[in-house]
């Protein structure tokens, strides 16, 4: 038995655990080339421990036992990101946040909701939705999602455009720092007390430290809710329709236009084919949410949009979150992966075009789409999928051929190069083109600072070099 296991054991029990079934369900997470890889047969090799802590003090000793040992840590939660942030190999610890789990405080007066870093999103929401209130965030991986992984990688809901994402909802954080003291941030609806060191744990993607605890900003839950859908002659009139909606300062939680490929996939009998839908939902008191769906439908309509049956929004909601899995696509012979990108209103067709001729430009590609999900004042973001089918041992390349081109049309834009689902390794070496050479220097010094052996999470979010 090696030194640093040994040492977790008898200062954490049964928190530690070695079984080869653990090791293989913790030791990665969700990414496509990770799944393709391990699909091809070439799996990846596993970790020494996965180490489960109950309390933020267990959390810390875990983490001092490993510097001490000079021993790598990799933070899990849900294990749902895509981007090859986890991925743990030999002689490395993983240190799920699974133990730190549940609500722990609910201050409905302050609107306040405390949580273990590993609850998952769904048990979150359920949570304060008993009490009559809502997070807000509702990313796709809700139910496989931790409120810990949220900060971690600064995800983002599909009811963003008017609620936010996780860096608004958060109200403050617990977090266990790389030589194991526990830093808190103050409880506060704002200050003005130096940079605001939370922003050094979201989207640090567990090199930083370790995410324990998480403290939201509730919202009652919404009075009313109308949902309607407009399909418009192509994306670009669409993306012009939702840049109108956002400029006078409406608001609709849900604001989702669909290119006329994936509107044909996923409304294929009320979207003629060619155009482009744009669906949304409005949230809020009544007066509220009935005077912004019916200000949205006279500027919808005044773009040339044409509206859709309300059965076509309900039924996007009722199946929003069902997609096949990776597997299921390999076994077809497609490589199939999802990228997400941002930029301003301007450039923001221009981007969707140049992305899709770089996917153009892979062999055997089978299909390039894309739809927008998340508005803002001043841009938004698209959300590319493509599929491809290549021989077996072209498969690998071919998936890093996609991400290569869509990465390349975002940099050549000045486009930012992720929107919500992170780093990790796949956008790694990308990542001088979105924060400058100035940029990444301090992003190390930092990671120095904080972590001068390199121990945690390391190959994630920072390019080598």
């Amino acid at each position: 038995m090696s030194k640093v296991l040994a040492a977790l054991e008898a200062a954490l029990g049964d928190a530690v655990a070695t079984d080869e079934a653990i090791l293989k369900a913790h030791c990665r997470d969700y990414w496509s080339r990770s799944e393709l890889t391990d699909w091809l047969g070439d799996a990846q090799p596993l970790p020494l421990a996965v180490v489960t802590p109950r309390s933020t003090e267990a959390m810390a000793e875990a983490v001092r036992l490993c510097r001490a040992h000079g021993t790598v840590m990799v933070t899990r939660g849900g294990g749902s990101g895509v981007c090859g942030g986890v991925l743990a190999d030999r002689d490395q610890v993983v240190l799920s946040t699974r133990g730190l789990d549940g609500l722990e405080h609910l201050d409905s007066h302050n609107l306040l909701a405390t949580f273990g870093a590993g609850t998952m999103g769904m048990a979150a929401e359920e949570a304060v939705a008993a009490e009559g209130f809502t997070i807000g965030n509702w990313p796709q991986s809700i139910a496989l999602s931790t409120v810990g992984g949220w900060v971690a990688t600064r995800a983002s809901g599909q009811y963003s455009t008017a609620y936010g994402n996780t860096e608004d909802l958060v109200y403050d954080l617990e977090a266990v720092l790389p030589d194991g003291s526990i830093f808190r941030s103050r409880p506060t609806p704002r200050a003005a007390a130096g940079p605001d060191l939370r922003q050094l744990l979201l989207g640090s993607e567990g090199t930083l430290g370790v995410v324990t605890k998480v403290t939201f900003s509730l919202r009652p839950q919404a009075e009313c809710g109308i949902r309607q859908a407009f399909h418009f002659a192509d994306f670009a009139t669409g993306i012009e329709a939702m840049r109108e909606v956002i400029r006078p300062g409406w608001r609709p939680p849900v604001v989702r236009l669909y290119d006329a490929r994936e509107s044909r996939r996923h409304f294929r009998d009320t979207c003629p084919q060619g155009r482009a839908m744009l669906i949304f939902l409005h949230e809020g008191p009544e007066a509220h949410a009935e005077a912004e769906a019916a200000a949205v439908a006279d500027l919808c309509r005044a773009r040339g949009g044409e509206a859709a049956d309300k059965q076509t929004v309900d039924d996007w909601f009722a199946h929003r979150n069902t997609v096949p899995s990776w597997r299921e696509l390999f076994e077809q012979g497609l490589v199939v992966d999802t990228i997400e990108v941002a930029t301003d209103w301007r450039r923001l067709n221009a981007l969707y075009e140049a992305t899709l001729a770089k996917f153009a430009a892979v062999p055997g590609l089978v299909a390039a789409s894309a739809h927008s999900s998340h508005a803002y004042r001043s841009g938004a973001n698209l959300y590319f999928t493509f599929a491809v089918s290549p021989e077996r041992e072209a498969m690998l390349g071919a998936y890093d051929a996609c991400w290569r081109g869509a990465m390349e049309a975002a940099a050549e834009l000045g486009a930012g190069i992720a929107h919500h689902h992170g780093i990790g390794r796949v956008r790694r070496d990308w990542l001088t083109t979105e924060l400058g050479a100035p940029g990444v220097a301090l992003l190390r010094t930092v990671k120095r600072a904080l972590d001068p052996d390199g121990l945690m999470n390391p190959g994630v979010l920072i390019p080598e070099g």
